[in-house]
C-alpha cells in the first residue's frame, strides 16, 4: 500500500491560493445548503490553561473520501513563541477508505477559516463596501484581510490589537502586500467607526465591539467565538442585527458563545449555505446590520483539503 502523500504548509500555500480557497469553501458551504454532505458533531477535549483539541470528522460529497481534522488550540503557546493552533487532516480514499493524504491542519484551517469569511462578505455585505475594520493581528487577521480583499474592492483596512507591535507589523505586511492603505489603531472604536465591514479575529471572551460604533449596512464577522464561552460581541449586539447568520445551525446553538447567550430559537438563524443557494435571504435592506458567526465545522475542512490534494494532481 502506498503510504500517504503528507502536504506541510508551503504545499498548501502554493496549491491553494486565495482564490481556489474561497472556492472550496463555496462548495462547502453549498453542500451543507443543499444538505448533500455527512457532518457529524465535532468533539472538545478541553485541556489544562484553556488548551483544547478538537476532532472534525465530514464527508463532503459521495465522490470525495471521509475527512477528519485533529486540531489543538493552545493560547499559552504565545508566550513561548509558539503557534497558538496545531493540528493534522487525514483524507481517505472514497471507496477504499485508504489514507490519501495527510495535510497540516493549521494551514488549512488558516486558509479555509478566512475564505469562508469572504464567501459570507461576499454574500452578506452590500456590494459597494470599501472599508474594513479587523479586531486581532494574527495570522487569522492577516489572512482576512488578504480573503476578503478578493471579493470587495478594498481601499481602506483599520487593523487593532492590544499588542501594539504586532498591530503595527500586521498593518505595514499587509499595506506593502497588497497596495492598500492599512493603518494600525490604538483602539478598537477608532478602528471600527465608518467601516462597512468588521472582522473579528480575537479569542476573547468579552465583547470587543459596541453596536454603536457601527455604520450603517455594516456587516460584522465573528471567528473566535467558537466555544460558548468565548464572546466577541454581546448579546446587545445579536439582538440589534437584521439578520443572524451562521455556519452551521446545530453547531451554532450548542457552541457559539452569542448565539447561546442570545434568546434566540433555530428559526431566527440563517445558514450560510442557505443564503448561497437562495433558500435564505440573508441582506434585506442596504441599512441592515447583518452579523456572522462562523464556529468553523468538518465540511470547511473537508472541500479544502479535496481542493488541495485534486489540484496537486494536475
Amino acid at each position: 500500500m502506498t503510504a500517504p502523500r503528507f502536504f506541510d504548509a508551503g504545499e498548501i500555500g502554493a496549491v491553494l491560493g486565495v482564490e481556489a480557497a474561497i472556492e472550496s469553501q463555496r462548495r462547502a458551504f453549498r453542500a451543507l445548503g443543499e444538505k448533500t454532505a455527512v457532518l457529524p458533531p465535532k468533539t472538545h477535549v478541553p485541556g489544562p490553561g484553556g488548551a483544547l483539541a478538537l476532532a472534525y470528522p465530514c464527508r463532503l460529497s459521495p465522490d470525495t473520501g471521509p475527512v477528519c481534522k485533529f486540531l489543538s488550540l493552545n493560547p499559552g503557546n504565545a508566550e513561548h513563541g509558539l503557534p497558538t493552533i496545531h493540528g493534522l487532516i487525514l483524507a481517505l480514499h472514497p471507496e477504499t477508505g485508504v489514507p490519501v493524504a495527510v495535510l497540516d491542519g493549521a494551514a488549512v484551517t488558516t486558509l479555509r477559516t478566512s475564505a469562508a469569511s469572504a464567501v459570507a462578505a461576499d454574500l452578506l455585505a452590500n456590494p459597494d463596501v470599501t472599508d474594513l475594520a479587523v479586531l486581532g493581528s494574527g495570522v487569522q487577521a492577516v489572512a482576512h484581510v488578504r480573503a476578503i480583499a478578493a471579493v470587495r474592492p478594498l481601499r481602506t483596512v483599520r487593523i487593532h490589537s492590544p499588542n501594539e507591535e504586532h498591530r503595527t507589523r500586521a498593518a505595514r505586511r499587509l499595506c506593502e502586500e497588497l497596495g492598500l492603505v492599512v493603518t494600525s489603531t490604538e483602539d478598537a472604536e477608532s478602528a471600527v467607526r465608518g467601516a462597512g465591514l468588521v472582522a473579528l479575529c480575537t479569542l476573547s471572551t468579552e465583547p470587543v465591539v459596541r453596536p454603536e460604533w457601527l455604520a450603517e449596512g455594516c456587516t460584522v464577522l465573528s471567528i473566535g467565538s467558537f466555544e460558548p464561552h468565548r464572546r466577541e460581541v454581546g448579546r446587545d449586539l445579536v439582538e440589534a442585527a437584521a439578520a443572524v447568520v451562521v455556519d452551521h445551525r446545530e453547531t451554532a446553538l450548542s457552541h457559539a458563545g452569542p448565539i447561546v447567550d442570545a434568546p434566540l430559537v433555530e428559526s431566527e438563524l440563517q445558514e450560510l449555505g442557505e443564503v448561497l443557494i437562495g433558500r435564505a435571504p440573508g441582506r434585506r435592506q442596504p441599512q441592515d446590520l447583518i452579523y456572522y458567526n462562523s464556529v468553523g465545522v468538518g465540511v470547511q475542512d473537508a472541500a479544502a483539503a479535496w481542493a488541495v490534494i485534486e489540484r496537486s494532481r494536475g
